[in-house]
């Protein structure tokens, strides 16, 4: 391990208008712990330990925009007139502890389940095509109205997380949610130009979205996309068939207005293609002139997934840190040129400290992430909240 250089990962880099101390991101992870949709006091202190831990950029959990039809349950942030000031506190005290904080935006899409309970909005639920998956319904098709609506509700709740203090947003168009599920062939079947076959057709929408987002906010505000193949309905899912589905989904996005890609994958080593060992971040910056964020396992020896599927089956083997090891494939990959930044998920849960260890060599002083980790996350916002051994009960996913 002396023999690794990982200095590079601590050198300074620009995206839009800010500048990051370093390489290491904290990505969007949703806690479930809003109050009538704003962060409670403590989310504030929360991020604030991230920064004081070394991490340049801390995303926001997943933040329903301003639309009626946007939050699935009352345990979810949003970003309204009513919830923009409990956002101040938080983005402050990031700011304060030497890093920068964005606000990840998205809307359910057909993923969301109607009706008043637990807080959920009674506004239907709507779609592309009224899909979740291919064989799952997912409320009804969305109007070409209601699209325009959903563009200026996108771009609202933007110019609230700029005026707050944000860095700027992260648009969520992963992991089976609204954006995405324009882009996904499975769940776009519409034939009015939004849909079908074709990524050029695919892509418009979620691109108008961004176009409408820079507009509102303006040019040095950043805006982030975060995209995937893996769905939460359908881990096998894909959106880009080929690289050449992915360059023409990347330049329409590109040209609207995205500063930066993040590239949702399970395992940011996985090799995308047959004949290329490229990982789908690597793909990405190797079609795109935006910096890349690169995301998916690194510190760990089993994806998040993966870790719940095996509790589930019975195997409770606790996460084993492969901090040295996947370092060295993380910088491996980083000169490669195949991204610009890392996003660490559950080895920040487990030690938010972990940049600044990682920086000292630290190496065996590093916390290793456990699935208790995430019982006293949500215990130290509402100990009622706390479901003693049942770890794979909480609500607590890569939003």
């Amino acid at each position: 391990m002396d023999a690794l250089d990982i200095s590079p990962l601590f050198s300074p880099f620009r995206v839009g208008g800010i500048s990051l101390r370093n390489r290491f991101v904290v990505p969007s992870m949703q806690r479930g712990v809003s109050e009538d949709g704003c962060p409670p006091p403590l989310l504030a202190d929360y991020y604030r330990r991230f920064a004081e831990g070394g991490f340049a950029l801390v995303m926001s959990e997943a933040c329903a925009i301003d639309h009626p039809s946007a939050g699935q349950e009352g345990r979810i942030v949003r970003m309204t007139p009513a919830t923009q000031p409990a956002w101040a506190p938080c983005i402050a005290k990031v700011r304060d502890a030497g890093a920068h904080m964005m606000i990840q935006l998205y809307h359910h899409g057909g993923m969301r389940k109607e009706g008043g309970a637990d807080g959920a909005s009674s506004a239907p639920t709507i779609s592309p095509s009224g899909l979740a998956t291919a064989s799952l319904p997912g409320g009804r098709a969305v109007t070409l109205e209601e699209m325009e609506e959903l563009k200026r509700s996108y771009a609202r709740s933007a110019v609230l997380a700029r005026e707050v203090g944000a860095a700027g947003v992260e648009l969520h168009a992963g992991h089976g949610f609204l954006l995405d599920q324009f882009l996904w062939a499975e769940t776009n079947q519409r034939q009015d130009g939004y849909g079908g076959p074709d990524m050029a057709d695919r892509v418009k929408f979620p691109a108008e979205v961004v176009a409408a987002v820079r507009e509102a906010t303006g040019e040095e505000f950043v805006i982030s996309l975060r995209f995937s193949q893996w769905k939460q309905l359908d881990y096998a899912a894909k959106v880009v068939e080929t690289p050449t589905d992915l360059e023409i989904m990347l330049r329409a996005l590109r040209a609207a207005g995205v500063d930066m890609f993040h590239v949702s994958t399970r395992s940011f080593n996985k090799p995308e293609w047959a004949g290329s060992d490229r990982a789908l971040a690597g793909w990405t910056k190797a079609l795109t002139d935006a910096p890349v964020l690169t995301v998916g396992s690194i510190g760990a020896d089993r994806d998040l997934q993966s870790l719940y599927l095996d509790h589930q089956a019975g195997d409770d083997r606790e996460m084993k840190s492969l901090t040295t090891a996947s370092l060295d494939e993380l910088m491996r990959r980083f000169n490669l040129g195949e991204f610009d930044l890392v996003a660490v998920g559950r080895a920040s849960i487990g030690d938010p400290d972990w940049v600044n260890k990682v920086a000292a060599g630290r190496f065996a002083d590093i916390k290793l992430f456990q699935r208790e980790d995430l019982l006293n996350i949500i215990a130290s916002f509402n100990p009622q909240a706390r479901r003693a051994q049942q770890p794979d009960g909480v609500k607590f996913t890569p939003s």
